[in-house]
C-alpha cells in the first residue's frame, strides 16, 4: 500500500540526488543525512511562509496577556489583521506583527489590551503537510542539497524540471481546494481571504 512521504523517505530521496546510500532514521550521525534534513527544514519553512490553503487561518482570535501583549504561538508565521474587522482598517488604526507579538502603529506599543481576530499562517510540521506538498518541498530541497554538495549542471536541469512538474500540482491543488472564484484569483491573492471559521486561543496555547 502506498503512504504519503515521510521526512525520512523525503531525506533519501535528496541524498540519491549524490548517489548517497539511503539511512534508516534521522539520527544516522551521517553528516550528509544531515546537512539533508536541515535543508529541508528550510525549504518546508520557506514555501509554507508563502501562506496556502491548507496552512493559512482565518478569524484567529488571540487574547491579550495580563501585561496587554498579543504574543503569538510559535507556529504562526504570518500574522495580519483578519479581512473580517474591517472598522479595525484605516490609515489611522492598524495592528502589525513584530516578532512573535502584534504591535499597535497608532499609539506605538505592543500593550493592545485586548483580544485580536486575526489571519495566519502557520508552521506545519512535515507530516502534517498534504502528500503533494510533501512532495514539492522534498524535490526542491533535492535539487538545493544537489547544487551545494556536488554541484552538477546536468542534475540541476533535471531536478528543476520535476521541482517545476512538482509546482504546477502544488498551484492545481491550491486551486481545487481554495474554492477560487472568477472574483478571486488564486495565484494573486492571498488564501487568507477565506473565511473558514473562528477558533479562540490563550497565550501560550498550541495548534
Amino acid at each position: 500500500m502506498t503512504t504519503p512521504t515521510t521526512e525520512l523517505e523525503a531525506v533519501n530521496i535528496m541524498l540519491s540526488t549524490i548517489g548517497e546510500a539511503p539511512v534508516n532514521n534521522l539520527d544516522s550521525g551521517l553528516v550528509d543525512a544531515e546537512t539533508a534534513e536541515t535543508i529541508l527544514k528550510n525549504v518546508s519553512r520557506d514555501v509554507q511562509s508563502h501562506g496556502w490553503n491548507f496552512n493559512s487561518e482565518p478569524n484567529y482570535t488571540v487574547a491579550a496577556d495580563s501585561s496587554g501583549n498579543v504574543i503569538l504561538p510559535t507556529e504562526i508565521v504570518r500574522a495580519d489583521l483578519a479581512n473580517s474587522e474591517t472598522k479595525y482598517r484605516s490609515s489611522k488604526n492598524e495592528y502589525i506583527q513584530r516578532g512573535n507579538k502584534m504591535y499597535d502603529k497608532v499609539n506605538h506599543t505592543y500593550n493592545i489590551g485586548k483580544a485580536l481576530k486575526l489571519d495566519v499562517v502557520v508552521l506545519l510540521t512535515f507530516d502534517l503537510l498534504p502528500e503533494i506538498a510533501r512532495r514539492y518541498v522534498a524535490i526542491k530541497a533535492s535539487r538545493i542539497f544537489q547544487e551545494r554538495v556536488v554541484g552538477s549542471t546536468e542534475l540541476s536541469q533535471m531536478n528543476r524540471n520535476d521541482e517545476q512538474q512538482a509546482w504546477f500540482a502544488l498551484q492545481e491543488m491550491e486551486g481545487d481546494n481554495g474554492d477560487y472564484n472568477i472574483f478571486d484569483d488564486y495565484s494573486t491573492a492571498s488564501v487568507l481571504n477565506r473565511g473558514i471559521g473562528t477558533k479562540v486561543i490563550s497565550n501560550g496555547s498550541s495548534f
